[in-house]
């Protein structure tokens, strides 16, 4: 295996790494029913053609994913990351951005559910702490359902230091919280803006809500204490898509 190459399982993932021609894919392991449903699903395209494919039985593939208890439904690929999206230069003369940002998140099952509904719903992208982000991790990978692909993710050092710069280049920075005193849905959600949420357990730390604009919440039951992460993160990502298409 090459150096900075790594392993990530599941039809989704796997069939999404071979159609985005930005991703590395070393190597493919198949089964042989997986191998016909691949060509079955993508007649116009061939989508195996300058990749080494190999054909494997699921009990032969099921030493890729026993560990992490993720089923591989006969599709195994060795890939390498994506090149990285530098955010200064993302945001250079754009107007109406979204972007969620993540302090101190780590659960990568968490961390891919709210990729792949970031697409879903046309988020712009997704800045997150390098030292805190599973980038090889396979479990990431099947929760965002192939939508690793298509998603601008933003690796960076300190998300203090970066609330403030993109403060100081004009985006307002919404820290969502349950003691917040506005309901996220009285916001119009123009301009550019960044959607911060903090970790599973604690959420937003004392010192980043320092970088915040606005403190808001989600309104649920009071009987029930919070949602989970990557809940939040949909609705509030389905929200904005409904209220950007009307700008």
């Amino acid at each position: 295996m090459n150096k900075s190459s790594f392993f990530i399982v599941g039809k989704h993932p796997v069939i999404e790494a071979l159609k985005n021609t930005k991703r590395k894919v070393l190597r493919v392991f198949l089964t042989e029913e997986s191998k016909k449903t691949i060509h079955r699903e993508n007649q116009k395209r061939n989508l195996l053609k300058d990749v080494k494919v190999f054909f494997k039985t699921k009990k032969e593939l099921d030493k890729y994913s026993t560990k992490e208890n993720l089923m591989h439904q006969g599709y195994v690929a060795e890939i390498e990351p994506l090149d990285e999206v530098k955010l200064k230069e993302f945001i250079k003369g754009k107007k109406n951005l979204n972007i969620v940002c993540l302090d101190e998140v780590t659960d990568p099952r968490n961390i891919g559910s709210i990729i792949r509904s970031l697409v879903s719903f046309d988020i712009d992208g997704i800045i997150v702490k390098d030292r805190h982000f599973p980038q090889e991790s396979k479990l990431m990978y099947k929760s965002a359902s192939g939508c690793m692909e298509y998603a601008d993710i933003f690796k960076v050092s300190n998300i203090n230091t970066t609330l403030k710069y993109l403060r100081e280049k004009n985006f307002w920075v919404y820290g969502f919280d349950s003691n917040g005193k506005e309901d996220f849905t009285n916001v119009k959600w123009e301009g550019n803006n960044i959607l911060l949420f903090g970790s599973e357990g604690y959420g937003l730390r004392k010192h980043t809500l320092e970088y915040t604009d606005y403190i808001v919440k989600i309104s649920i039951n009071q009987k029930v204490e919070s949602l989970n992460i990557s809940n939040s993160a949909s609705l509030v990502f389905h929200y904005i898509n409904k209220i950007k298409k009307n700008y």
